[in-house]
């Protein structure tokens, strides 16, 4: 988590820098683009991680709950693209 929050933190820092030296708008959007990916990366990998904590333990089923959960995780994940 730490390694995706600095690689957001530098993403941030060059987009700043290309917008204090006037970027064309299409290497902004690029950046932009850049930065959101990384967020919805970390997003989903933080709910990921509830969904499989709090989901997908102590419960009967086994195998079955670990397939529900991972249909919910690929459903999250086409919809986060």
């Amino acid at each position: 988590m730490l390694t995706r929050i600095r690689r957001i933190q530098g993403q941030a820092q060059a987009l700043e820098r290309a917008l204090e030296a006037e970027h064309d708008c299409a290497a902004i959007l690029q950046q932009l683009a850049a930065v959101r990916g990384a967020v919805n990366g970390m997003i989903f990998e933080v709910l990921e991680g509830h969904v499989r904590t709090h989901l997908g333990e102590g419960t009967a089923g086994g195998q079955a709950r670990e397939d529900d959960v991972d249909l919910v995780l690929s459903v999250m994940r086409s919809y986060m693209k």
